[in-house]
């Protein structure tokens, strides 16, 4: 059995929502006093969790899974979903996408359980501007945090930042120089229609192009052979020559929808076929009303099989999600 859809796409990486709530109030994404959180109820349990990652890895091809959120590092047993996802058979490559407070802490442990790597949100390395964007000052909770993860092993150490016009693209060299003394992986990423407040503006997004002539003022680049990167949303860049790469996702200028392979579970036990989905099918429902691991795995395979040729934001009748990024789960 596998995820498969119409065009032939077959997904096998599952992104794994582990709650709504976050501790940053970041601008491009929720309004400052924060967003009304999913009921506890709604939201699924540790053996529920469980039960459906491993439905997804043991019967439907998944190979890998990304925790995310909301914050995903705030989740109560956070580890031992973990450990015991590692515990799988065939055992998935697993990883976090976290905004790295708290990670100081926990990165030794999550590597203990089994976690291969992180993903850490940090769109600037001035801390006023980070308090600014995040309304938060927590930079250096970040800064320890990514220093743990990378001492823990939990490589490669990937960042993801997102440009502001007006706020933070005049030196994004700044950010990839930070990056590279230190060994991470920088990744930008065009701001996508994602935000709680519905503010997203096409106009005001710093493309993938603009990125590109910013940071090459500063470095040079030589874009990587594209036979490398296979179903990876990045398209990545050689730094001065490399080895150092840094990678820039069009998910708006330059989709990359054609090679998608993920899939995505929402805290509250939701499967959406694409980020941008307007439809999504409840497995919690069905779980809780004692649908066998079988039954599951089909709703699952109808799921996946009715996803889009593409996430259609240049198409004029494009609506956004009605769940904010938070909720969805990156």
């Amino acid at each position: 059995m596998a995820l498969l859809d119409t065009f032939g796409r077959v997904a096998t990486d599952l992104r794994v929502s582990l709650t709504d709530r976050c501790n940053l109030r970041c601008s491009y994404c929720m309004p400052a006093e924060g967003l009304d959180w999913m009921p506890s109820e709604e939201l699924l349990s540790e053996e529920e969790l469980i039960r459906l990652i491993g439905i997804a890895v043991e019967r439907l091809g998944v190979t890998e899974v990304r925790f995310t959120g909301g914050e995903p590092l705030i989740r109560r047993g956070l580890l031992n979903i973990v450990k015991r996802a590692a515990e799988l058979k065939p055992r998935p490559q697993l990883s976090v996408t976290t905004n790295g407070i708290g990670l100081a802490k926990l990165a030794g442990p999550l590597a203990e359980c089994g976690l291969d790597r992180v993903n850490v949100s940090l769109d600037t390395v001035d801390p006023e501007l980070f308090k600014t964007i995040t309304r938060r000052d927590r930079f250096a909770d970040v800064e320890a945090g990514l220093a743990a993860a990378d001492a823990a092993g939990l490589r490669p150490v990937k960042v993801n930042a997102v440009l502001l016009r007006g706020i933070n693209d005049e030196h994004p060299e700044h950010l990839l120089e930070w990056c590279l003394e230190r060994g991470y992986q920088l990744r930008f990423i065009e701001q996508m229609p994602l935000d709680a407040q519905h503010g997203w503006d096409r106009e005001k997004m710093i493309t993938a192009d603009e990125i590109l002539e910013k940071v090459s003022r500063a470095f040079d680049l030589t874009p990587e052979p594209s036979s490398i990167r296979g179903s990876a949303p990045a398209e990545r860049w050689y730094v001065n020559g490399g080895p150092a790469t840094v990678g820039i996702i069009a998910s708006v200028t330059r989709p990359f929808c054609g090679d998608c392979d993920r899939v995505r579970l929402t805290a509250d036990g939701q499967v959406r076929n694409c980020l941008f989905a307007r439809e999504e099918s409840d497995l919690r429902a069905a779980m809780r009303a004692g649908a066998s691991d079988a039954e599951i795995a089909v709703r699952w395979q109808v799921a996946v099989r009715g996803k889009k040729a593409g996430h259609g934001i240049d198409d004029p009748s494009f609506l956004q999600p009605d769940r904010p990024m938070s909720a969805i789960g990156g």
